[in-house]
């Protein structure tokens, strides 16, 4: 009888972003493919492997041999992969991607195919937290098993004390990945340390920030790996009972995580009495109605509570009185997804990687001007431009450069790509004008104005804003108009002086983070763009033909090639072109669209 390791396997990414691709379309084509061809194998949906800009993936495992992934599957390639793949053993060379290691040395990698670490956007990478993502079938408690799953649960609840649990977190150096950078080690020895008999240990999932997609990942990747850390992270400071509070708008990631817990349940590793340690915890899973507030966590714990969610003072800090008035420890997703890996290699070990002050690896989301966004999981300390030239391949558009990076969501600030050299970790990227934040990364080009980009942030941080304190409620709004009028060119240069005294009053009175770092955009796009503004205000000019109001468009007769290729997508037919003649724009008609500029490889449009 054949045995798993002898059977073929094939693998489609069903994650979010494999799904959008068309992966949904994919998976039940690779099941009728492997009917029609007569061929027995295993198939399994898998999350994200990170380069989302090549999915729908398709992984193919051969018994013995190396395992082998392909890019931009459609319906229409399936058959010709598996037939030329399984049934003549060759490899479709146009598709494929890169191979990799996977059965030790009996392996026999295919000629002439790269492996995962020689491509450059792997190359540089270090995964810890998404070791397992797009590699296991997430809803296979067998497959996270195989994959040392669960090993150092056993090993927390048979050989180790809570206070060795803790200890071996503090060595580590793991500050909280969701964008405090708190020492998680303290933070879980405060909370152990707080009596009384009920605690609760929290999984912040409210992943809000525009262009992040970390913790949704992991969740649909790798769910019981979250599980596993709250479980150690339960046993640690003493808590039964755990929360996951994700995002409703997360629908693949909370049915993983309803799937992982039940299994962890019919295994043992969770309920009454976990491993025979005497040790009960249960986990509750509490969907999020999206508010932005929702990730500070006493607004995270008043929502489960069933208030509104709404920050409140501190102290008293959550460790002494949380959830229901209870010592309560919250982490997110991506800390929690550290602990096992922590516990079996050793805080020490895990202290190794990063900078001083920065230990270990970060996930970030980088979207945006880029040419091959994704995922990618990189030791702490390295540059930004590692990142955004050797890892994700530089601007997604010839002749355009990238001119600035976001880091930290709407709560960031934005890094000029002349400081591309700013290595990231805490310390250097707040002296920076940003911050690590959740994870979030969003490359802007020449073709973005700085000062909408200010305006665009602010504006989702007024409208998630909570109302609760004057100064985030009142004082972003008059931020935002300030901004809004400077857009429409109506702006006085005395306004960049009232937005650096306001970003600055909202960030020293604001009651919770959202408003403490809300002004930071606007911050940082004035220290190094104060002569975008002032090209607002003054010249009543945007560089980047961004603001509409401020826009008149012209064709650069010098620049013009002549090819026509702005014409066709010009909605009114403003643009008036004919064969070996320069173009030229009807202003009566135009209605500054921009769709010529986009269309323009040249730039020729101004």
């Amino acid at each position: 009888m054949a045995t798993a390791k002898d059977r073929i396997k094939v693998l489609v990414g069903m994650a979010t972003c494999g799904q959008a691709a068309g992966g949904v379309k994919v998976y039940p084509e690779v099941e009728r493919q492997l009917k029609e061809l007569g061929i027995e194998a295993d198939l399994n949906a898998v999350g994200c492997i990170g380069c989302c800009s090549l999915e729908p993936l398709m992984d193919i495992v051969m018994p013995g041999r190396t395992r082998v992934t392909y890019k931009q599957v459609d319906a229409e390639k399936v058959g010709k992969i598996l037939q030329k793949h399984i049934k003549e053993g060759e490899i479709d060379k146009k598709s494929v991607l890169a191979q990799m290691h996977t059965n030790g040395k009996d392996e026999n990698p295919y000629e002439g195919v790269p492996f995962f670490d020689e491509i450059p956007f792997f190359a540089k990478q270090r995964k810890i937290v998404l070791k397992r993502c797009g590699y296991i079938d997430p809803k296979s408690f067998d497959d996270y098993i195989a994959m040392d799953g669960y090993k150092a649960v056993t090993k927390v609840l048979k050989e180790m004390t809570q206070q060795q649990v803790i200890d071996e977190v503090t060595k580590s150096g793991l500050r909280g990945r969701g964008g405090a950078g708190f020492p998680t080690g303290m933070k879980w020895s405060f909370a152990s340390k707080s009596p009384g008999p009920q605690k609760y240990f929290i999984c912040n999932a409210d992943e809000g920030d525009p262009g992040a997609f970390m913790d949704r990942s992991v969740l649909e990747g790798d769910p019981h790996a979250v599980l596993e850390g709250m479980i150690i992270g339960g046993y640690a400071i003493g808590a039964n009972t755990g929360y996951i509070y994700c995002r409703a708008e997360y629908p693949l990631a909370i049915e993983q995580l309803l799937v992982a817990i039940d299994d962890a349940n019919k295994h043992g590793y969770l309920g009454k009495n976990i491993l025979g340690s005497g040790f009960d915890y249960q986990l509750i899973i509490k969907e999020g109605a999206g508010a932005f507030v929702c990730g500070e966590e006493t607004a995270l714990m008043a929502s489960i509570e069933g208030f509104r969610g709404m920050p409140r003072s501190r102290p008293p800090f959550p460790a002494i009185k949380g959830l229901f008035g209870k010592p309560t420890n919250i982490n997110n997703v991506e800390t929690l997804a550290n602990i096992g890996h922590i516990i079996l290699m050793g805080g020490a070990k895990y202290a190794e990687i990063g900078t001083e002050k920065t230990k270990g690896t970060k996930v970030f989301a980088v979207t945006g001007k880029i040419k091959n966004p994704g995922l990618i999981e990189v030791p702490a300390g390295i540059q930004l431009r590692e990142v955004l030239i050797d890892i994700c391949g530089g601007s997604d558009r010839k002749n355009v450069q990238i001119k600035a990076t976001q880091l930290g969501g709407p709560s960031g600030g934005c890094i000029p790509f002349e400081h591309a050299e700013t290595a990231i970790d805490y310390e250097s990227l707040i002296q920076a004008g940003a911050i690590m934040g959740s994870g979030g990364v969003v490359v802007m080009d020449e073709m973005n104005c700085m000062v909408d980009v200010a305006r665009y942030f602010l504006n989702f941080t007024a409208e998630e804003s909570c109302g609760k304190c004057t100064p985030c409620r009142v004082g972003t709004k008059v931020m935002l108009d300030i901004l809004e009028r400077i857009c429409r060119g109506e702006g006085e240069m005395e306004d960049i002086q009232k937005l650096e005294d306001l970003g600055n009053d909202i960030k020293a009175a604001s009651l919770c983070a959202l408003g403490q770092t809300a002004p930071n955009p606007v911050l940082s796009t004035i220290r190094y763009y104060r002569h975008e503004y002032e090209q607002h205000i003054k010249d009543k000019f945007c560089a980047a033909t961004v603001c509409v109001p401020l826009l008149k468009f012209e064709v650069r007769e010098d620049v013009c090639t002549k090819c026509g290729l702005c014409k066709k997508p010009c909605p009114t037919d403003a643009l008036v072109w004919e064969k070996k003649q320069t173009a030229r724009i009807n202003h009566a008609t135009c209605t500054k669209c921009r769709a010529c500029i986009e269309a323009c490889p040249f730039r020729a449009i101004k």
